[in-house]
């Protein structure tokens, strides 16, 4: 599974939202415990963004979160 995450979005994110608890780097899977498995569960699964912006690291566009609800619409001019 870990060779599927960007670890580095998911760790900068977390930090984004207030929860520092994820290493800067992938962690070893041999050495994994159920300490660390339970701060990863809860940054994946239990951290939600309600109000603000997400940025596409591609583009820097910025797309509004309103009530949990990303705005993810193209203007005109970008279709």
């Amino acid at each position: 599974m870990f060779s599927k995450i960007d670890w580095k979005a998911l760790a900068d994110a977390s930090k984004t939202m207030g929860y520092d608890e994820l290493p800067d780097e992938v962690p070893d899977p041999s050495v994994l415990d159920s300490q660390f498995l339970q701060k990863f569960h809860h940054a994946l699964l239990e951290l939600h963004l309600e109000e603000g912006t997400l940025v596409c690291p591609e583009t820097g566009r910025r797309f509004p979160v309103n009530k949990g609800i990303p705005n993810m619409l193209l203007h005109e001019n970008e279709v």
